[in-house]
């Protein structure tokens, strides 16, 4: 419908990731009359078509590629496994394109109009769109929500082309299992990455400005955590960082250098650099707010120092637009996203929106996984917090025996005067669905003897955080 104008909705959302479609779903069954655009010809944004759901995908097909390769151990003779990686390709891309008509229908199900096309703000109130079709549409809305997410964060002076040096979209777009690969940055995205194409032959070096891994994780769930990765194959270089990513015909020539404090001289010796030739290099340093394009200083939308658009309560300091997701501040989750998406659309239909933002979980999807909520050891003593550790391997957890998965832990803290729970880690098999128990008893001020006190079926894995409760009063059965 080329050159409409002067459509009005009550609410115009600009991006369809997980945090602009809940908003657009939310605020529609809340009676608003909602427009949803997306600069993508499908929905779901970076996650659904990029992100989250390929990696995934990847993940879960390479993780049975490994366990077919032991399945002799259980009786079951199979031979080697031989890998179709088109096969495995079509598999992700089948994932994809499910989620994203699960969209569509959701849509027309509310009844929120769709456009795909490049929006830009042009005034309170007022958005203009140019399709993906050729055709431009004018809409006029009460409210606006930017929702476009974010974009990985460049190296600088590398040059990324998505064939010999990707970011996280080329890296789920190989067309072979490279021989050796190496990751700059040992965050969650790249560790992921790195596992999915470790279990299918690669070689994987990592190399890590800090001298730790997944900042920001418990710094003793990280530490056993880079233990359990280094048995998979990987090698870490910590405290490392790359100065020079140089391309080659078929491979690249990386090198490396000890990371710089800033009292030290610039001048690095020859004898502490280090080269290496790859097949593929992954930058992976981090993802930034993408918000070019949207007309926001034209209108008066003010960004912070790291390019985040500044908000009070998601309210930017313009009237009538708001911000969700990874362009403002916080953790960028696909979940946090979704929380806001609904907090504003209930706030524009006249309710209570709220997000809790002490009880976001975070989940780094390896095998085994990583998950946790609140509070860690590190932060809870910056604060001066007395608290008391419980913790419970899965070493001693009998369903975690029989599935041979006994690598990793379950750590809570709780706080020393009142029981209540601060923080929930975990490192092990299905950590990213046994942190969702952790999360409610925190949503609802739960404490530690709440968690130990519930009843848990048995054999389960979950039963670990039973266990790990209880231990917080050094009562754990089992250990």
């Amino acid at each position: 419908m080329p050159n409409e104008v002067g459509e009005e909705f009550d609410l115009v959302v600009i991006g369809s990731g997980p945090g602009g479609y809940v908003c657009a779903i939310r605020a529609a069954q809340l009676g608003l009359r909602v427009a949803c655009i997306d600069k993508r010809p499908s929905h779901g944004g970076t996650c659904l078509n990029i992100g989250c759901i390929p990696s995934k995908a990847l993940l879960h097909a390479s993780e049975v590629f490994t366990e077919v390769s032991h399945a002799g151990d259980m009786g079951i003779q199979l031979g080697k496994p031989k890998l179709d990686l088109p096969a495995m390709m079509t598999y992700k891309e089948n994932g994809i394109t499910g989620n994203t008509q699960g969209i569509d229908f959701l849509f027309k199900k509310n009844k929120v109009e769709a456009l795909h096309g490049a929006a830009v703000i042009v005034a309170p109130g007022k958005v203009d769109v140019s399709l993906l079709d050729g055709g431009t549409r004018s809409l006029t809305t009460k409210n606006i929500v930017i929702a476009t997410g974010s974009e990985s964060t460049p190296l600088q002076g590398v040059e990324v082309d998505e064939k010999l040096v990707v970011s996280s979209t080329g890296a789920l777009e190989f067309d072979a299992v490279p021989k050796h690969l190496l990751i700059v940055g040992a965050g969650i995205i790249g560790l992921e990455l790195g596992s999915v194409w470790a279990r299918l032959g690669a070689e994987v070096t990592v190399v890590e400005y800090l001298d730790r891994i997944t900042p920001g994780v418990d710094e003793e769930v990280a530490k056993q955590f880079q233990r359990i990765l280094q048995k998979q194959g990987f090698k870490f270089l910590l405290g490392k960082k790359v100065t020079e990513v140089k391309p080659l015909k078929a491979s690249v020539k990386v090198t490396i250098e000890p990371a710089q404090s800033a009292n030290e001289s610039a001048n690095k010796s020859d004898a502490e650099k280090e080269t290496l030739s790859v097949d593929k290099v992954l930058v992976s340093i981090g993802r930034r707010p993408f918000t070019e394009g949207l007309g926001l200083e034209s209108v008066g939308v003010q960004l912070d120092a790291a390019g985040r658009i500044e908000t009070n309560g998601f309210k930017t300091n313009v009237d009538g637009i708001y911000a969700i997701g990874d362009v403002i501040t916080g953790p960028m989750l696909a979940h946090k996203a979704e929380d806001e998406g609904v907090a504003v659309a209930e706030m524009l239909a006249g309710k209570p929106g709220h997000v809790n933002y002490d009880v976001i979980p975070g989940v780094i999807y390896t095998a085994p996984e990583v998950a946790w909520v609140g509070l860690n050891e590190e932060e809870l003593n910056q604060q001066g917090v007395d608290y008391r550790i419980g913790k419970f391997p899965f070493m001693a957890n009998g369903r975690a025996k029989v599935n041979n998965t006994t690598d990793g832990f379950v750590k809570i803290l709780a706080d020393a005067k009142t029981d209540r729970i601060l923080g929930v880690h975990i490192v092990g098999p299905e950590a990213g669905n046994m942190i969702a128990e952790a999360a409610v008893a925190m949503e609802f001020g739960g404490s530690a003897e709440d968690l130990a006190r519930t009843c848990h079926a048995h054999p389960t894995l979950t039963e670990a955080v039973k266990e790990a409760a209880l231990a917080v009063e050094d009562r754990a059965i089992h250990m």
